[in-house]
């Protein structure tokens, strides 16, 4: 999950500019630390973590349904 975000962050800083931010979602219930990692329980160990954020599958539906990404 770590490198996932860190990949994510790495393409925005490439970007250029091009990219203001990330989204990383996670889709079902069978993660063990989903609420961890929605929560930004990796925020404190990643340089970058601020460019991308972490949405349960719901979450992102519905930001996307009110045009919120």
């Amino acid at each position: 999950m770590a490198a996932g975000l860190a990949s994510l962050a790495n393409a925005i800083l490439a970007g250029g500019g091009f990219y203001a931010k990330a989204y990383l979602v996670l889709g079902g219930r069978g993660w063990k630390l989903r609420d961890f990692y929605v929560e930004g329980g990796l925020k404190q160990y990643l340089k970058h973590a601020d460019l991308v954020t972490i949405l349960s599958l719901e979450d992102f539906v519905a930001k996307a349904n009110k045009g919120q990404l």
